[in-house]
């Protein structure tokens, strides 16, 4: 299978099983992300260039505090001005859209992939992505974690401890588990 297969089969949101090459290009970018996390903090030159080198998009003025995790990094994209607290984790096997002003807290876990509930399927290692995107200005709180599919919708802030397993729309406080619009942001 081709690269451009196996990508656009991760991407498709049907199942797929990861190939030995596929795990190869893998390690590249987990190797840097080791360095990214093993930089120290006030080496921000050194860390801008391997966050271009490791994300899809790091746009002007956005900031990853460490230690941050991603099962790729290339296939998250930043806004501008985006800036994520310490314990950030992306199950980026398919595409995370995090737009401009984003605020992330800590130990949030960002999850565009997931396993079947096959049993059978789980034993052959399959998996699925669906994208997650954050729209411009959203805060997210704390321990959250969002589910694969989610959009979030601009303006919206997400409470600590959430999990959010459906689309949030623009301009509300949302939080729970599962996570709950509880009211519209004037």
């Amino acid at each position: 299978m081709t690269d451009t297969t196996m990508k656009a089969q991760m991407d498709s949101g049907d199942n797929y099983f990861e190939s030995s090459e596929l795990k190869d290009e893998q390690a590249v970018y987990r190797d840097l992300l080791f360095q990214f996390n093993q930089t120290l903090p006030s080496k921000k030159q050194e860390k801008a260039v391997l966050l271009d080198k490791l994300l899809g998009s790091f746009g002007e003025d956005s900031y990853i505090e460490q230690p941050f995790h991603a099962n790729w990094g290339k296939n998250t994209y930043f806004g501008k001005n985006v800036y994520a607290n310490f314990g950030l984790s992306l199950v980026d096997d398919t595409t995370i859209d995090i737009q401009d002003d984003v605020m992330i807290g800590p130990n949030v876990t960002l999850c565009a992939g997931t396993h079947p509930l096959s049993p059978e399927m789980r034993l052959k290692k399959a998996q699925y992505n669906l994208p997650i995107v954050i729209e411009k200005n959203v805060w997210i709180g704390a321990g959250t974690i969002v589910l694969p599919g989610v959009t979030i919708g601009e303006n919206s802030v997400i409470g600590a401890g959430s999990i959010v397993t459906k689309d949030i729309p623009k301009n509300v406080l949302a939080y729970g588990s599962p996570c709950k619009v509880i009211k519209t942001i004037e």
